[in-house]
């Protein structure tokens, strides 16, 4: 029951517009990092309505789409960086359009910053946006991370989950997780 001159307050979560998206290509050893994240952060959490959590692979530049309109935006990548397999990096949308884009390699390379770029030119990019990388050790033909980067998976999993409760939408960890359904490394 309101009473007069009382504010009423909200019992659901607050409405967000929020990508958690995991990228790499699971045939190529510790590019698998952002699916793996994915799959585990589904296994074992619950999330607030608008909240977006996907495996979206190599897109490329078919990335663009996913960050257009999002409040906020959490990409899950190996990246390139000096220091050891399975360091975890953090990189706020500044540090990551503070050099122009490089050449793509192939298509597949994610351009991150190339889709970053085009949704600010256009007035539809997130006002908030995080990468967390991690270094990869093995970027091979095959399935399966490198045991330093499968050690990173747990680390990168809790930045996912902190962003997440920095930005208002904090996951409900589930009663009894499951184990991640990481299909490509099935016999």
């Amino acid at each position: 029951m309101i009473r007069v001159g009382e504010e009423a307050r909200a019992e659901k979560p607050p409405e967000a517009n929020v990508a958690v998206l995991g990228l790499g290509n699971v045939l190529i050893g510790d590019d698998a990092l952002g699916p793996t994240v994915i799959k585990v952060l589904e296994a074992e959490y619950e999330f607030p309505r608008g909240v977006s959590v996907q495996d979206l692979g190599t897109p490329g530049l078919d990335l663009t789409p996913y960050l257009a309109g999002v409040a906020a935006v959490i990409v899950v990548d190996t990246v390139r960086a000096n220091g050891a397999p399975g360091e975890v990096r953090l990189y706020r949308r500044d540090e990551i359009l503070k050099h122009p884009p490089q050449p793509r390699l192939s298509p597949h390379d994610p351009g991150l910053k190339e889709a970053l770029l085009t949704v600010e030119f256009s007035g539809s990019g997130p006002s908030e946006m995080l990468l967390v990388g991690v270094i990869p050790g093995e970027v091979r033909t095959g399935v399966g991370l490198s045991a330093a980067v499968r050690a990173a998976v747990r680390p990168a999993v809790g930045e996912v989950v902190r962003e997440l409760a920095r930005l208002g939408v904090e996951p409900i960890a589930r009663a009894v997780p499951g184990p991640p359904d990481l299909w490509w490394e099935r016999p």
